[in-house]
């Protein structure tokens, strides 16, 4: 069925609009929104986008006004019609909404929001239009809607192509790819209808305890700002905008505490800047999204929805951004509930606005808060020029989102041709490949070797597992290949992949259970022995531990970072057979394994994968695929170390000698990571040479150029991804030891060589000086150049002068 045929039979059924009536307001080039009869400035397409802003926002009331400061979520949250109803007109959105969120996505985790709306594609592409069609034709003005989604698993939709989480892409460290999944969640976008995406997060992850380290490309800002900026332009160049979270210092509540805390980080001014909003920055001037998310945490008393500081001077004077601020959910609301700040919730409302937000959300009705700007603007304690620039600034990216030029999905039916094809596939499966990181290979034991194996032994309560390959944040109902699967799938003639769970992922009685130790129960030793018994007669074992989606995510951080449960337990017990043990980590945050690294001969961090996650395990332990991923986080030995993460301050991170230092003596703690920033290894082995930095002096304003030759001295392909560190000599204040500021993620086959050149900026020399002004000082750089923030292999300098 045509577009134009299938959008009017939708709107017929659901306002009992005429084809007469819809047709009255569409006309060659351009629609009358207003429905006043001609074409009217903000109606056409040829004129500059400052003059259309200035005749809409002339033409609206108060009540348009304010119902474009405000979010409706979709069905099965705030609205509970599928369809538009006559009772609509009743409705606060009667005069318009900014944006509706997650509209007819069906997600796994909200059973009240499924719908047969959102599959076939296409289904939904002109359920889409339906409700689009409501807003332009059944309100006054026709301003249509931002229909808004997340996405930083891949689009948060029913059978959309599924993503490895976020912390497994950082893993990657490859540029190339992360911009291809931006353009995919952006396509995917476009065809379904929605307009506005919430990807990437942005926030870098210096407490692993914190719940969203999952969520998060790592820990370090100038891999997050890299990462980011491809999955910005990446979605943006398929016509929909990218809005970035969570804006800012979100993600070190103090103690890394999630759920009802989020708060209070400990962050000082140069550490603000350098670490938490570096990407923010970066990413705001490079790629120029049209959207930010504001959190609902503070930062130095200062509550982040309500601070002109963070949403005006900053975000906008200092960065130059242009597109409109939504707030995370409940962030205006805690102005009053939780930082004690403002009266009442319609005095953060006033807070928020004159701060610099231009859009409410939360999972309930916006009419409070509608009401809110409105008895604000009628009393005279919200300036009209607050109200009308705050909707200048939405409406400005409706525009040039093309809103008012296309309102509607051009070709729903294409989405079911476009939309998770079996190229997508393809890719999201080479995705998960090069997220996966070998933290261990003593002996050389893996690749395993089918011609050598009759018995496997798959264990652990994370092998059948899929939760995780499914998240809150990405596609629902995909079908997922567990790490079991995908093992049995490779096995092949002849060898034997036998399974046994061995334990749960998370025991009665756990988290309490890591603060006082219980014996295990009759059950638990049962299971344990269980998969003993089988171990023993395996020639190998793959236990599959971590984490599941209960454990770790949102409002889910701990307290500890072992394995939770019994699974140290179950490890260790099947150490004790005597059998080599492959251990598999499906984890969202760095885990403090210890005894695994000192007792099993290897070890391979998936984090949590994409549905695809289990045949990419497989591939990695049998040998097809040669893993090359390298770790975006700092694995500390204990979480007493924390905080332990890259970059660091001279000395803050050193170990303490036995003696013989009066000022550093003494063994009182476990010293260094478990595994580096920047950490992973390769079933093959690459050399460094002919370092070249050029020129060696340099004025402020030059580029550097460096260049370094990487060669494979081993026996198969593999990817090694070249890492440039930079190291300022002599400063006026403290800078870091060393700052990332240059990778490149390489494949070679055996005994070839590439030349890898990076380009160094002045931004990457600058730092914060002593009057918080950012500049580039005269004086001597280091190069680093190796294979993670500790494995150096070349190293080289430049100067830089002054006339």
């Amino acid at each position: 069925m045509h577009i134009r045929t299938l959008g009017l039979l939708f709107g017929a059924l659901a306002t009992g609009l005429t084809a007469q009536a819809q047709k009255s307001i569409y006309h060659k080039g351009w629609t009358d929104f207003n429905k006043n009869g001609r074409r009217d400035v903000f109606e056409d397409v040829a004129q500059p986008l400052e003059k259309r802003l200035d005749d809409l926002i002339g033409q609206m009331t108060l009540a348009e006004k304010s119902c474009q400061l405000a979010t409706l979520y979709g069905y099965g949250r705030v609205l509970k019609d599928e369809m538009p109803t006559p009772g609509w007109k009743n409705e606060i959105w009667k005069d318009g909404i900014a944006n509706i969120d997650e509209e007819l996505n069906s997600l796994r985790e909200t059973p009240k929001a499924l719908t047969k709306y959102s599959y076939p594609f296409s289904r939904h592409a002109a359920a889409i239009n339906t409700i689009q069609h409501w807003f332009v034709e059944e309100t006054r003005l026709g301003i249509p809607v931002d229909f808004t989604n997340e996405g930083i698993h891949g689009l948060c939709h029913d059978r959309a192509t599924p993503l490895p989480a976020p912390i497994g892409t950082g893993s990657t460290w490859n540029r190339a790819l992360v911009r291809q999944a931006g353009e995919t969640v952006g396509r995917e976008a476009k065809a379904l209808g929605y307009t506005n995406v919430y990807v990437p997060i942005l926030d870098p992850a210096r407490d692993p305890r914190w719940g969203r380290v999952v969520e998060c490309y790592g820990e370090d800002p100038f891999l997050i700002a890299e990462l980011g900026k491809q999955m910005v332009l990446g979605v943006q160049s398929q016509g929909v905008a990218s809005t970035l979270k969570h804006y800012a210092v979100y993600s070190v509540p103090k103690g890394g505490r999630d759920g009802n805390a989020r708060t209070d980080p400990h962050v000082a001014p140069r550490e603000l800047h350098d670490i938490f909003l570096y990407p923010f920055r970066r990413v705001i001037q490079e790629a120029h999204p049209l959207g930010v998310m504001s959190s609902y945490n503070d930062w130095d008393g200062l509550p982040i929805s309500g601070s002109h500081y963070f949403l005006t001077e900053l975000l906008r004077q200092q960065y130059g951004f242009d597109g409109y601020v939504v707030s995370d959910s409940r962030a205006v609301e805690f102005l009053h509930e939780k930082h004690r700040v403002a009266t009442d919730f319609q005095d953060g409302t006033r807070q928020a606005m004159e701060a610099g937000l231009n859009v409410w959300t939360n999972f309930y009705s916006p009419a409070e808060y509608i009401t809110n700007v409105r008895t604000l603007v009628n009393s005279g304690r919200l300036s009209t020029a607050t109200l009308d620039q705050r909707v200048r600034e939405v409406l400005s990216v409706k525009f040039r989102l093309g809103l008012f030029d296309q309102p509607y999905v051009a070709d729903p039916q294409r989405a079911d041709k476009i939309v998770h094809t079996p190229a997508d596939d393809a890719f999201a499966l080479q995705l998960n490949r090069e997220s996966l990181v070998l933290l261990k290979n003593d002996k050389g034991l893996l690749p395993l070797r089918k011609s050598q194996l009759k018995n496997i032994l798959v264990t652990g309560p994370l092998a059948a597992e899929a939760s995780h390959a499914i998240s809150r944040y990405g596609p629902s109902n995909n079908p997922v290949t567990t790490v079991l699967q995908g093992l049995q799938a490779a096995a092949g003639p002849g060898l034997t992949v036998q399974y046994e769970q061995g334990c749960v992922a998370l025991s009665p009685g756990w988290p309490d259970t890591e603060l006082v130790p219980t014996p295990l129960t009759a059950a638990e030793q049962v299971g344990i022995a269980q998969a003993v018994a089988k171990a023993r007669d395996a020639d190998v074992i793959v236990a599959v531990l971590g984490e599941t989606d209960k454990a770790v995510g949102e409002s889910l951080s701990r307290t500890s970072l072992e394995l939770p449960g019994r699974q140290q337990q179950l490890l260790e017990a099947l150490h004790a057979t005597g059998k080599p043990v492959v251990l598999v980590l499906i984890n969202g945050q760095p885990l403090t394994i210890n005894w695994a690294d000192r007792n099993v001969p290897a070890i391979l961090e998936a984090w949590f994968p994409g549905p695809s996650g289990g045949r990419a395990v497989a591939e990695a332990l049998f040998g097809d695929y040669n893993p090359g991923g390298k770790l975006p986080i700092t694995f500390p030995k204990s979480t007493g170390q924390i905080e332990f993460n890259f970059p660091f301050k001279p000395g803050s991170q050193a170990g303490q000698p036995s003696a013989g230092d009066p000022n550093g003596g003494g063994r009182t703690s476990a010293n260094g990571p478990l595994y580096p920033f920047g950490f992973g290894l390769s079933y093959t082995t690459f050399a460094y040479s002919n370092l070249q930095v050029s020129p060696r002096q340099a004025a402020p304003q030059a580029l550097i150029e460096v260049a370094v030759d990487v060669a494979n001295t081993g026996p198969v392909a593999g990817d090694e991804v070249v890492q440039l560190y930079l190291r300022d000599v002599l400063s006026s204040v403290v800078t870091y030891d060393s700052q990332l500021r240059g990778f490149e993620r390489v494949a070679l086959k055996p005994g070839e060589k590439k030349t890898v050149r990076f380009t160094l900026r002045p931004d990457d020399l600058a730092l914060l000086d002593r009057s918080m002004n950012r500049v580039v000082e005269p004086g001597r750089f280091e190069v680093l150049i190796g294979s993670s923030s500790t494995d150096i292999r070349a190293k080289e300098s430049f100067e830089i002068m002054v006339k």
